[in-house]
């Protein structure tokens, strides 16, 4: 009989233990499971018990109604900044359980069913079992609110074949089931009309991954062949604005609408994803955690986070006006002072 375990989370987020496996229900359907600052410490809370429970052999996480999780509920960062009291304690929380989730020593088993973004894959994607259905659409698309692909991006992104990675960063496209499989963002695809049985077997059975090799499926890639291979020639280059001139002389129709989709994005934030994601594929996770933490803060700091959270949330459909307007205008010393040591403290661990 399923146990409820009450870890907290006021209801946002849900725990009980069935069989062998401790499970985990985002459960804010109406705000697309958006994770929260007390959905993040239950969470962590679980973790922490259910490591030690000699019972729990493994955690399931999923998402209730048609959203795993759509990402990080930032609307009270962005007010709290308006009103100058911005603070990073919930993303120094956030990145915590991140990182707890990479190394967290039993399978964790994600079920992406519904969109799964930003904070969503960063409670998801870090785990050893990632399961999407034909419903999953997966994106970072923190670039286009003035922002940076955190929640261990850096990590991520970096390590995905053929400069997928950079192109999902510095775009922040949306890819489906059969792509992200190709990348290795997924491990196994079931259908949704599946996950119902799945469920009740990763409860009961001996083995996790005999258990979702029964149920995992082909999912074909969307993207062709030629795509792909484009990606790796344009986002291959060692600098941003190589990577803008070979995108704009490339006369395709795939990469000049590329290329107008990154003209739109934050200037500031395709310098620091570029630079991040770069970085991230020389650094284990926890190292990524740390850097992400300070280029975190100086964002907190700046103009663009909120200027892209107000055109793109808050005042929907509003064109953001970027400071500075062009990637020509950022300077490298600029960019520079995101990545540097914080003088008021580095992400503990």
């Amino acid at each position: 009989m399923p146990v409820d375990v009450d870890f907290g989370g006021a209801g946002d987020i849900l725990f009980e233990q069935v069989g062998r496996a401790g499970i985990v229900t985002l459960s804010r359907p109406a705000s697309l499971n958006a994770i929260n600052h007390r959905m993040i410490s239950a969470l962590a809370r679980a973790l922490s018990a259910w490591e030690a429970d000699s019972a729990v052999e493994r955690v399931i996480i999923r998402g209730e109604g048609r959203a795993f999780s759509a990402g990080g509920d930032i609307l009270d960062v962005y007010r709290a900044g308006l009103e100058g009291r911005a603070s990073p304690d919930f993303f120094a929380d956030e990145y915590r359980l991140n990182a707890a989730i990479a190394r967290f020593p039993k399978p964790y088993v994600a079920l992406i069913d519904g969109i799964v973004m930003g904070g969503g894959v960063g409670v998801s994607c870090h785990g050893s079992h990632r399961v999407m259905t034909e419903n999953a659409v997966f994106a970072m698309p923190e670039v286009g609110i003035g922002f940076f692909p955190d929640v261990g991006g850096s990590h991520l992104l970096s390590r995905l074949p053929g400069e997928f990675g950079m192109y999902l960063a510095l775009t922040g496209n949306r890819i489906r089931r059969g792509d992200a499989c190709a990348a290795g963002l997924a491990t196994h695809s079931v259908d949704a009309g599946q996950l119902p049985a799945l469920m009740q077997a990763l409860c009961e059975s001996d083995s996790v991954d005999g258990t979702l090799s029964v149920f995992d499926g082909a999912a074909e890639p969307q993207m062709d062949e030629g795509t792909g291979h484009a990606i790796a020639r344009h986002f291959s280059f060692g600098s941003l604005p190589e990577i803008l001139e070979s995108l704009a002389d490339d006369q395709d129709e795939w990469a000049q609408d590329t290329l107008a989709t990154i003209e739109k994005r934050s200037p500031t934030s395709l310098h620091v994803a570029f630079r991040q994601v770069r970085a991230g594929a020389m650094l284990e996770m926890d190292e990524c955690m740390k850097m992400e933490f300070r280029i975190l803060n100086r964002m907190l700091a700046g103009h663009d986070f909120y200027e892209g959270i107000r055109a793109v949330l808050v005042e929907k459909g509003s064109t953001p006006r970027w400071k500075p307007e062009k990637l020509g205008d950022v300077r490298e010393e600029d960019i520079d002072a995101y990545f540097a040591p914080l003088t008021d403290g580095e992400l503990t661990l």
